[in-house]
């Protein structure tokens, strides 16, 4: 379980990379390469579709991050999460929860994600 912990810990930290160098050697080590990611607002697969996704996301709600908004609750290859998204020690703006699949090398293959909370007009 604290292997799968410190996958989300990574996951959520590529999405606070705001280097595009940086941000994509962490996604290499996070994602394997035909990795599928789906929310309500894109669906895209591979590291460089999501590394987009990422960047567009920071565009729009730059200066905030991404944090575990809870317990990592895991079974077999499979984990899911609540993630915050808000100002640094801040009430969150953005509430959601992702499910990731973990292939046998270690890295996720595929995230699903969900919103619960929105900002007004994102």
């Amino acid at each position: 379980m604290s292997d799968i912990n410190e996958l989300v810990q990574r996951y959520l930290a590529a999405w606070n990379q705001t280097g595009p160098e940086a941000r994509r050697a962490e996604l290499a080590e996070v994602f394997a390469d035909d990795a599928v990611y789906t929310d309500p607002l894109v669906s895209v697969r591979g590291r460089d579709g999501l590394d987009a996704t990422i960047a567009a996301v920071q565009g729009q709600f730059g200066g905030l991050v991404f944090s575990l908004g809870g317990p990592v609750d895991a079974h077999h290859d499979i984990a899911r999460f609540t993630w915050h998204l808000g100002p640094e020690g801040g009430e969150p703006l953005a509430i959601g929860f992702d499910v990731a699949v973990i292939g046998g090398d270690g890295r996720i293959t595929q995230v699903l994600g969900f919103l619960d909370k929105v900002p007004a007009g994102a």
